[in-house]
């Protein structure tokens, strides 16, 4: 409504200007058929005057079109006309220029106030996302997500990522919309499975790639941590009603072999030997069901118990309790806490077992060593989350022992019971958190407590 008065205002003043000047020159070419060329020189002044204000009109006109344009043109929505000060010609215009300035100035500020919000919510999910340009490969953005994930501050284009993970590189170029893979992706401490998905879209006559990262480290450990509990809860049932008996009755044989001795003449071999069977059947009995036993350990912790709890009283805690067998041993154990206000939310005996566990693994790892040493530390990651650190200066291990050491069952010592890592991962998990382990042949071994 507002438009169309201006258009009418504007076009009534045009309007009267030619008229006015068509009058003048009627009136002129009268005079000059008549010859008066004395009204006519008196008139001269005036057309010459109309023609004047008719261009400076125009001129101006134009000049604030072209500021307008250029607002325009450079975004620049800020930019206001002052309607009051100027003549009243272009006052209608100038008014035209600001609503439109206004409406540019609203619909840019929705549309930031979206890109905003768009860019805050892909910065809170976990998920890593990164979009680049089909044919050049230039990044036009990845997440924070995505940068803490693959550990890499930034990429100029996707084919740098060849350098820091070729397998991972390789995956996401051959990766194609609409699919999803899971691969490996490569850090400084270790890898991590991670779940690959894209998507494609077009704009300005180019193709972009948009791949999502989802590290799904954390839900295989939790599906398997599951899994492990069911089986071992019904082995252990199985095995202790099974056993139970067996033992039972071998004790109940050899009270009455023994019994029966006093009046038995045969003292040969056999009747030892049948002594001796049951004894090792009863021994053998009671070992498999204090087997049973000891891992139904691993289905007995349900809830933790937390609180607030300061890292240098578990460390000091822990030092206290170690000190004797690492100095009988002649053990070093040094403790790295840069901030001593470090703080956590965990359950206090649960955290100590674990870390009891993982200092006694150590201990043992170290014991051949020149210079036996181990490390406990403390620091805060890029995301926020509290690292525990124990470390060895051991003898390290293999790809293959790493990928087995928190199954049950497993373990790499001669009479070790492949109980205390499983039980120190289930711990983790009960605390929403991880444990990881990072080794090198020669060089030592780190398990680190993420919570």
């Amino acid at each position: 409504m507002q438009q169309a008065t201006f258009f009418n205002k504007t076009a009534w003043r045009i309007f009267i200007r030619i008229f006015l000047m068509f009058l003048t020159i009627t009136a002129c070419a009268f005079l000059l058929v008549n010859n008066f060329f004395v009204y006519l020189l008196l008139l001269a002044p005036l057309i010459a005057y109309q023609l004047l204000e008719l261009y400076r009109f125009q001129r101006k006109a134009q000049d604030e079109l072209q500021q307008f344009v250029e607002s325009v043109h450079y975004r620049d929505f800020s930019r206001y006309f002052d309607v009051k000060h100027a003549p009243a010609e272009l006052q209608p215009l100038r008014e035209g220029f600001n609503q439109i300035n206004s409406t540019f100035k609203v619909i840019s500020k929705e549309k930031e106030t979206q890109y905003q919000y768009l860019q805050k919510i892909l910065e809170l999910v976990d998920t890593g996302i990164l979009s680049y340009e089909g044919e050049s490969g230039e990044i036009l953005w990845m997440n924070e997500s995505l940068k803490r994930m693959i550990q890499i501050p930034y990429l100029k284009t996707i084919h740098s990522l060849e350098k820091r993970d070729g397998e991972l590189y390789k995956d996401v170029i051959a990766l194609k919309p609409g699919e999803g893979k899971i691969t490996k992706a490569h850090i400084e401490k270790g890898s991590f499975q991670v779940l690959l998905s894209a998507t494609a879209f077009q704009t300005e006559g180019k193709i972009f790639k948009l791949i999502a990262f989802q590290n799904i480290n954390e839900a295989l450990d939790e599906t398997e941590s599951k899994a492990w509990q069911k089986l071992l809860s019904v082995m252990t049932h199985e095995i202790m009603n099974s056993v139970a008996p067996i033992s039972s009755l071998a004790d109940t044989l050899k009270n009455r072999l023994e019994k029966s001795m006093i009046h038995m003449t045969n003292k040969s071999a056999a009747v030892h030997d049948l002594e001796l069977g049951i004894e090792t059947i009863k021994r053998r009995s009671e070992g498999l069901l204090k087997f049973a036993e000891t891992y139904r350990n691993l289905n007995k912790i349900t809830t933790p118990t937390l609180k607030t709890v300061y890292v240098r009283d578990l460390f000091e805690g822990l030092h206290q309790l170690m000190e004797p067998t690492l100095a009988q041993k002649n053990i070093e154990m040094d403790i790295v806490l840069m901030d001593t206000a470090l703080e956590l939310q965990a359950d206090t005996s649960l955290v100590e077992q674990v870390l009891i566990n993982l200092v006694v693994n150590a201990m043992e790892a170290v014991k051949d060593s020149a210079q036996p040493q181990i490390i406990l530390s403390a620091s805060v990651s890029s995301n926020r989350k509290i690292i525990i650190k124990v470390s060895d200066n051991g003898p390290g291990m293999t790809e293959e022992i790493m990928d087995k050491i928190f199954i049950p069952f497993f373990s790499t010592k001669k009479n070790g019971s492949g109980i205390g890592l499983s039980l120190c991962k289930q711990i983790m998990m009960l605390h929403k958190g991880n444990i990881h382990v990072q080794s090198r042949i020669g060089e030592g071994t780190a398990f680190s407590l993420q919570f």
